[in-house]
C-alpha cells in the first residue's frame, strides 16, 4: 500500500497529518481521539511494509481491521 492509499484511510478514521517542519521522508500523524502521535514514512511511489505499516496503526490506537475497510 502506498503512502496516498494510507493518508487517504487515516483520514476517514479522523486523524490528522501535522505540518512538515524541514525535509525527510516522513511525516507525522495526530489521532485526536487516542491523542496519540506516530511518524508514517513517505516512500512516493513505492510500497510500505506491512510490519511497517501495523506498526503505525498501532502507535495511532487504531484496529487493523477498522484501517483495512476504510
Amino acid at each position: 500500500m502506498r503512502y496516498r492509499e494510507v493518508a487517504r484511510k487515516l483520514k476517514s478514521l479522523g486523524c490528522e497529518e501535522l505540518p512538515r517542519r524541514g525535509g525527510g521522508s516522513h511525516r507525522k500523524w495526530y489521532n485526536a481521539v487516542t491523542d496519540r502521535l506516530a511518524s508514517v514514512p513517505d516512500w512516493g511511489s513505492k510500497d510500505l511494509k506491512i510490519g511497517t505499516l501495523r506498526a503505525v496503526i498501532r502507535q495511532l490506537g487504531l484496529d487493523w481491521d477498522t484501517f483495512r475497510e476504510a
